[in-house]
């Protein structure tokens, strides 16, 4: 076989959907191509990314909420993400400013490492004012909502 015969073998082999081959000539020449079929199936371009599942986060400590410039009580981001108003692109916001929420309302959700992590008033409150735009990077301990207590 010459060289080409050969070059022209591995591409065939390649292309074709066979794991092993095997070709024995009268003249003694013999040759054997074999893969691993289970790691040649192509990985898609973009993989489909499951759809994360919210999180239920209660921020249980009272220093969470922090006065913001006019000594007015805040919420505050209990870790560190992106924050979103509201549950998907186009929907309403959670809340606004004026908006009465009672303890448990989901106000807002917190991203982090692909998980949507509700963000739940602690306590009875209108929020005064939103202090954090949708879609920014937050901190720990970042006021995120202006409020007053109810």
């Amino acid at each position: 076989m010459t060289k080409e015969e050969i070059k022209e073998l591995v591409n065939l082999f390649a292309e074709a959907n066979i794991s092993k081959i095997k070709i024995k000539e009268q003249d003694g020449f013999e040759i054997e191509l074999e893969r691993d079929m289970c790691c040649d199936t192509p990985t898609p371009v973009c993989p489909p990314s499951a759809t994360p599942q919210p999180i239920n986060v209660n921020v249980v400590n009272e220093t969470h909420h922090t006065p913001t410039k006019n000594n007015q009580p805040s919420i505050t981001s209990p870790m560190v993400g992106t924050f979103y108003q509201a549950p998907s692109p186009g929907a309403a916001p959670f809340v606004k400013a004026g908006t009465n929420v009672k303890k448990g309302d989901t106000i807002a959700i917190i991203e982090a490492m692909k998980i949507m992590n509700e963000i739940e008033a602690e306590f009875d409150c209108r929020i005064v004012e939103v202090l954090v735009a949708d879609g920014q990077p937050v901190e720990f301990g970042m006021p995120l909502f202006a409020v007053e207590k109810l």
